[in-house]
């Protein structure tokens, strides 16, 4: 009787560790000479960061601050999804940085057949916003990782529950 083996691919982010990277971020901020008198404002929603300042300089300088604070805190930025600054009010700036958590139905499907297409052996259910990958022989599962981690994705992958 062969024993199977199987892991989950998931997109997450720890949200502890995004908290401290966004006041970590407002402290340097507030201390930096470049922002002294300027309008800034950075708040932590649920789903996004939003991002308000003068001008659009300024905002690029936040979003360096805040990619470096998440990534020093061990935290994929692509998680971040920077969208497009419009006019906020007082003649401000305002960006949202949208946060990307699970795997979209579009993506797992695309996923599936890739798998599929390289690793037969391989089977591969969609769980949720998580898939998660079956087969007998653990090389298997090893080389399905390696090809999960050799695409360019616009997500963070993590490989958890590997049994």
């Amino acid at each position: 009787m062969a024993q199977e083996h199987s892991f989950d691919v998931v997109s997450d982010f720890d949200r502890q560790e995004l908290v401290n990277a966004v006041d970590q971020a407002r402290r340097e901020i507030t201390t930096r000479y470049d922002f002294k008198g300027v309008p800034v404002e950075i708040s932590l929603e649920p789903d996004t960061i939003t991002l308000i300042s003068a001008s659009e300089g300024q905002l690029r300088s936040i979003v360096d601050v805040l990619q470096s604070k998440v990534h020093r805190r061990g935290i994929d930025i692509k998680v971040l999804d920077a969208q497009k600054p419009e006019p906020a009010a007082k003649g401000n700036v305002r960006q949202v940085l949208k946060l990307r958590k699970g795997i979209g139905e579009e993506l797992a499907r695309d996923l599936t057949k890739r798998i599929r297409a390289e690793h037969p052996k391989a089977q591969v259910r969609t769980q949720g916003d998580q898939l998660r990958v079956v087969a007998k022989d653990k090389d298997e599962l090893q080389s399905v990782i390696a090809q999960l981690k050799a695409m360019e994705l616009d997500v963070p992958l993590q490989y958890t529950n590997y049994r």
